[in-house]
């Protein structure tokens, strides 16, 4: 069962956030009713709309503005009764602009971006619980990097309501726990609420859960270029997995991950550009990183735009004939262990195509190089959130009960 110490939690932040800096602001508030979530601690990333708490967007520019609501996400889980602690970094507009965060494997290397202190304080026992957003590779990322489940759900079944928006098409709320049985629990908590609240573009098919997963997975095959210690985790992972009896097999994806990556980059800019404009009208240069992206979204045509697109929607009709043969995909969680230095929040290209597609995705940890976590990240078909965690979880006990 998830934790539900908040006292452990605020003296677990006492101990390790003077060095970690994963939060913009400590202040429990409590829960407005009771459920399956009674007393969980939980920390919200810093674009997250939060009633009476700081909501500064990462960015200088918004420093001491305060929230004036609750976002959906926020009001679902107080709820359920669990217990919002704070909020946690971000980069500035949940874009390229570093964090203070630090990862708290070593603290000379990144935790990832852009939500970065939600991954941070997870992983230092800071909240068993923490909320994140991903445009590209921003909760499956974090989590490879600070060694974390990280949990990003079918586009659109959680209200992206009162989270400031980048890319509407394929910004998607997600979360951060300390294992893949804490996600299943949040998750099926989330479900029985989830009715209460307006929903935003639900796929046509209704989320199954499948009781009994088949053991059949599948993996790019030639495999993207990732460094040689995250393809060698992955091999490694893949053998573990054979010698348990798991069925696994190549597929032959083609060059679909590099148009996905592409595609994505321009609906990301396009649409980030037009939902900012008139921001960067007022604040230029000041809003940071984002500035360049605003002003090369700006510039791209509507064709560009319309082609990327389509070049979503055929990747999304090929990748569900896959799925109707092998109910989940295995690739790398990240391009590698996190970085060194604090100017790069790292690559999001092992994720970008599966946010694209929408599908839902989970990062579990697979090994370490050098003492840096490297995540393991499984994909299934759009909808099928219950199947990907229960996959989840039965690799995870795969990996636990080899030496």
């Amino acid at each position: 069962m998830i934790a539900r110490d908040l006292d452990a939690c605020l003296a677990r932040i006492r101990e390790r956030d003077p060095s970690i800096h994963a939060w913009v602001k400590v202040d429990p508030q409590p829960a407005t009713e009771e459920g399956p979530l009674l007393g969980v601690p939980f920390g919200a990333k810093d674009i997250i709309e939060t009633r009476g708490l700081p909501t500064e967007y990462g960015s200088p520019v918004y420093r001491g503005r305060i929230g004036t609501g609750d976002a959906a996400i926020i009001t679902m889980l107080r709820g359920l009764g669990a217990v919002l602690v704070g909020k946690t970094h971000t980069t500035a507009f949940a874009y390229r602009d570093p964090a203070p965060t630090r990862n708290p494997h070593n603290l000379q290397h990144t935790p990832g971006g852009s939500s970065s202190g939600s991954a941070a304080a997870v992983a230092a026992g800071m909240v068993p619980l923490a909320l994140g957003t991903q445009t590209q590779g921003s909760v499956l990322r974090p989590a490879s990097f600070c060694g974390i489940v990280g949990f990003k759900p079918t586009y659109g079944l959680l209200s992206m309501e009162g989270i400031l928006q980048f890319a509407s098409s394929l910004d998607t709320l997600g979360i951060f726990t300390r294992t893949v049985a804490d996600a299943v629990e949040v998750w099926e908590s989330l479900q029985s609420y989830v009715g209460r609240l307006p929903r935003r573009d639900v796929p046509s098919r209704e989320p199954r859960t499948r009781q009994n997963p088949d053991f059949d997975l599948g993996y790019p095959d030639p495999m993207p270029v990732v460094e040689p210690p995250m393809a060698a985790a992955f091999e490694n992972a893949l053998t573990r997995l054979r010698d348990a009896g798991a069925s696994l097999h190549p597929i032959d994806l083609g060059d679909m991950l590099d148009r996905l990556n592409d595609a994505s980059r321009v609906i990301m800019s396009y649409e980030a550009a037009r939902f900012h404009e008139a921001r960067y009208r007022e604040h230029g240069d000041a809003l940071g990183v984002i500035a360049n992206l605003i002003r090369d979204g700006l510039a791209m045509t509507t064709a560009a735009y319309d082609e990327a697109r389509r070049c979503v929607d055929a990747s999304r009709e090929l990748i569900g004939e896959v799925y109707k043969q092998t109910p989940a995909i295995l690739v790398p969680a990240a391009a590698g262990p996190a970085p060194a230095g604090l100017s790069s929040t790292g690559d999001p290209r092992m994720n970008a195509p599966w946010t694209a597609l929408g599908t839902p995705a989970i990062s579990i940890p697979m090994g370490t190089h050098h003492g840096l976590p490297l995540g393991l990240q499984i994909t299934a078909d759009r909808g099928e959130d219950g199947l990907l965690l229960q996959t989840a979880l039965r690799l995870t006990d795969t990996f636990d009960s080899q030496p």
